[in-house]
């Protein structure tokens, strides 16, 4: 047996639909800007421009019906809905045309942003660390297999705070499409079982308080909810 010199942390996972088992997380990959409209209402002009990624921990997994403290160090705290593609088999180099072979299953997430830390380091150059991979930032449904929905190419994906519709789009509207976003992160890195992919959020991204009613969904994939509540204090 190994010794470690504290505890180490436990796996962060999330529930599957319809199992007791859990899909443990690996790493959580997101997509910048991959739906037009929203890539043009953050004052960028897409036109199919190659994708880029960044990452979020592990252990920044929420599960529905969680409360969400409003995070620190941030005066403009965004949601963003997204489809997330949860990988079942590794992978290096994937055809775009074999991708679906490497999907375990979708979930409906929401990349919580801060968006003014974001912005200072877009503006400077910077690595986007501070304004997307804090604790608490991955909002996700349960995840919903592929063998059980197929591989969703059309639906309506949307977001409303307190009732109040913010996003309405289709993902088919996606830039970069998931089997060519699976394709492209494989020919960078391996991809492993346990890897999270957030594909994109549509336009209508925006501010959240302490207090608000988060929900979400995608057609055939699934629905979260989530409740902004004061900071945190302390551990």
């Amino acid at each position: 047996m190994t010794d470690y010199v504290f505890d180490p942390q436990s796996v962060s996972s999330v529930a599957i639909e319809g199992d007791n088992k859990r899909f443990p997380v690996r790493r959580i990959f997101c997509v910048g800007r991959n739906y037009e409209a929203h890539a043009r209402e953050m004052g960028r002009d897409p036109n199919r421009e190659f994708p880029f990624f960044f990452t979020k921990p592990a252990d920044a997994i929420v599960p529905d019906g969680s409360d969400v403290p409003y995070p620190p160090e941030t005066q403009n705290f965004h949601y963003e809905m997204e489809l997330v593609v949860a990988i079942g088999k590794a992978g290096f180099q994937v055809p775009v045309e074999e991708a679906n072979d490497y999907i375990y299953g979708y979930a409906a997430g929401n990349d919580l942003t801060r968006r003014d830390l974001q912005l200072e380091a877009r503006e400077k150059g910077r690595p986007w660390d501070w304004g997307k991979a804090f604790d608490e930032s991955a909002v996700i449904s349960p995840l919903r297999k592929a063998r059980d929905i197929g591989h969703p190419t059309e639906g309506r994906i949307w977001l409303a705070v307190n009732d109040e519709i913010k996003q309405d789009q289709d993902i088919a509207d996606l830039i970069w499409d998931v089997q060519e976003i699976v394709s492209l992160l494989s020919h960078t890195m391996r991809i492993r079982p346990g890897d999270l992919i957030y594909t994109g959020t549509p336009a209508g991204v925006g501010p959240l308080q302490v207090g608000d009613k988060v929900t979400g969904g995608i057609d055939g994939v699934g629905d979260h909810s989530i409740t902004i509540v004061t900071p945190r204090e302390g551990l």
